[in-house]
């Protein structure tokens, strides 16, 4: 089990699939700690979602240029990933947080989507606490967990990881808009 600081502005407790997070005060001043839990869920794996029905996600035009996303729906949730490529490394040669950024926000944003009966909704805000690198040829998933919702606002959250690896947590708000 691997325990690390990660700076932010939420001091309270929140539990994520994996990750564990408690109020702590390093050094240079306040900071979460947290705890990575590396078993893995079941049938958590790139070979599960695809083997047992996972299904290419139609996509809007920004998210295809992180690659083509699969869901695969289990019971009341939907697991959504994609594989990592080339073309989404940065300067040191793992994947650039700003794929997992746009992934995470696709994903927790259909999340939502599933209570709202389909109706548009647009990102509000969105926070990401990245935990350890991601390397090419990785596949990352993530299962969205709507906190709460409200007649207009949807909160999620998520833990995105590589096979029993967490990789990054997640959690956004989206506003629900009235249909076109």
């Amino acid at each position: 089990m691997d325990v690390g600081i990660i700076r932010s502005m939420d001091h309270g407790k929140r539990g994520m699939r994996g990750v564990q997070f408690a109020p702590r005060v390093n050094d240079n001043g306040e900071g979460l700690e947290v705890t990575v839990n590396d078993q893995a869920p079941p049938g958590h794996t790139h070979e599960s979602l695809l083997a047992e029905g996972g299904k290419p996600l139609d996509s809007g035009a920004y998210i295809e240029l992180v690659g083509q996303v699969y869901f695969k729906e289990d019971g009341q949730n939907t697991r959504y990933g994609f594989m990592t490529e080339q073309r989404h490394k940065n300067r040191r040669g793992v994947i650039h947080g700003g794929v997992l950024a746009a992934f995470a926000d696709r994903a927790l944003a259909m999340g939502g989507r599933r209570v709202n009966d389909g109706l548009p909704q647009a990102t509000i805000e969105l926070s990401i606490r990245f935990i350890d690198a991601v390397q090419i040829g990785e596949f990352i998933d993530l299962v969205p967990e709507v906190v709460r919702k409200t007649r207009s606002i949807i909160f999620v959250r998520g833990t995105l990881a590589a096979g029993a690896r967490t990789v990054a947590t997640a959690d956004g708000i989206w506003k629900v808009l009235a249909p076109k």
